[in-house]
């Protein structure tokens, strides 16, 4: 059984360094997971995973917990310290092998074809470049293997898109460790060459005032190979 990380390891520089960013993080994603009815989202998306899996953004370890035990190994990418940290401490509550490890989602630091699945949860959003970083996932998944995604990005009337692409544009992203709010990860998971499976918009939170960072879904795509299942998009 592969050890689970200590946090030990040291790097000269982190890929993403948002201090500010990671502790307001850190807070109001722990309260979301029952106010915002975020923790059934995460059951959701992890439900039915088995074999290797690489999750990349981890951030504070969350979807550590809801990991079902047919996984054999968690492979957690966290590029912010402290989120890192916060997530090392998650790994070892975790009933699953979790091994928290830094990078940024454009070089993951892994050998290609060696995971049976990747986990991208409200991460592509704030990757510098998402078709770089989509081109390593397709790197590191075995042909035929699976996708998980849950990503927030455009969504509503003009008038939400316009304040959408206005936040990108100004004060959001500094303020948010890089978020962008109009992305659109559906289009960018078939631009990058993945067949897409079943998805479905999701409104979060699904009750109360509809915010520039309601907008989000919730799928599966695989890499194409011999054994991907056929489904249309």
């Amino acid at each position: 059984m592969p050890l689970r990380s200590t946090g030990s390891g040291k790097v000269a520089r982190d890929p993403v360094h948002h201090p500010l960013f990671a502790r307001y993080y850190a807070r109001i994603s722990v309260a979301a997971e029952t106010r915002m009815g975020m923790a059934r989202v995460r059951e959701k998306l992890l439900a039915g995973l088995s074999g290797r899996v690489i999750e990349i953004g981890a951030g504070n370890g969350l979807n550590f917990g809801h990991y079902p035990g047919t996984v054999s190994e968690v492979v957690a990418i966290e590029p912010e310290r402290l989120l890192r940290h916060r997530a090392v401490e998650a790994a070892l509550r975790a009933e699953v092998p979790v091994d928290v490890v830094p990078g940024a989602a454009e070089a993951l630091p892994v050998k290609s074809e060696a995971f049976d699945a990747v986990v991208l949860a409200l991460v592509l959003c704030s990757v510098r470049d998402v078709p770089r970083a989509l081109g390593e996932v397709r790197r590191v998944l075995r042909p035929g293997g699976e996708v998980r995604f849950f990503e927030h990005g455009r969504g509503g009337g003009r008038a939400m898109t316009l304040a959408q692409r206005a936040l990108d544009r100004t004060v959001w992203p500094p303020l948010n460790g890089g978020c962008h709010l109009a992305r659109e990860p559906v289009a960018a998971l078939r631009d990058a060459g993945f067949q897409l499976g079943p998805y479905r918009r999701v409104l979060m939170p699904e009750k109360g005032p509809t915010l520039p960072t309601s907008y989000c879904v919730l799928g599966t795509a695989w890499r194409p190979g011999s054994d991907a299942p056929v489904t249309g998009d």
